[in-house]
């Protein structure tokens, strides 16, 4: 894309959960700033706030960290170009606003559009790739997200156990694997009043909550 074509600068501090956005004009004034949680809606709502303001995507410069994601592809697919630039790099450019160490989402957001706009050459332009790579790719990151959520589960389910009916830790060391248990056995744990109660061994706990 010739530079010729760019006229708006769009800076984003990317994270897990939430997204700082600053757009520039080509003069480099702020036009708009605003935060958009992760996730599908978030990422449609940020492509369509810049869009807003700057009208044609082909028209509009992205900075980023990171030269890969659900957000790079998601300003990517609208038709945006997308620079990514190495963290050391930005950081330096961070030091001509302000020296002050502290994360600031805004700050950081801003230098990264300031960045683009004046020193272009530190950035790396991002090109969509092959549609089955990408598919790969992101199957793979969710898989690597479903295992670290299964770890984080069974760490909850071990600790229930060992609260409530510690004998069952007995079965597997592994919480989460797949194992046959026989119907209803549950059952001993309830109490015979039904009450929700269940024994541990040392006394009772509700079964329920």
């Amino acid at each position: 894309m010739a530079d010729e074509t760019i006229h708006w600068f769009a800076g984003v501090d990317w994270g897990s959960a939430k997204h700082q956005v600053c757009l520039l004009d080509g003069a480099g004034n702020v036009v708009g700033e605003r935060e958009f949680a992760h996730g599908g809606a978030g990422l449609t709502a940020l492509c369509e706030w810049v869009v807003s303001m700057a009208g044609d995507p082909g028209t509009v410069a992205v900075a980023i960290e990171v030269p890969h994601g659900p957000v790079v592809d998601a300003v990517l697919d609208r038709g945006f170009a997308v620079y990514a630039i190495n963290p050391k790099q930005l950081d330096r450019l961070r030091d001509r606003i302000s020296v002050a160490g502290a994360k600031d989402d805004r700050r950081d957001a801003r230098v990264a559009a300031a960045g683009l706009r004046t020193d272009r050459p530190l950035f790396r332009r991002v090109l969509a790739g092959d549609p089955s790579v990408v598919e790969l790719r992101e199957w793979s990151r969710l898989a690597e997200e479903l295992q670290q959520e299964r770890v984080r589960l069974g760490h909850r389910v071990r600790q229930q156990l060992w609260r409530y009916y510690p004998q069952l830790l007995a079965l597997s060391d592994d919480v989460t694997a797949e194992c046959e248990l026989p119907p209803n056995w549950w059952t001993p744990l309830l109490s015979s009043d039904g009450s929700g109660k269940v024994s541990n061994g040392s006394g009772t706990a509700s079964f329920y909550g």
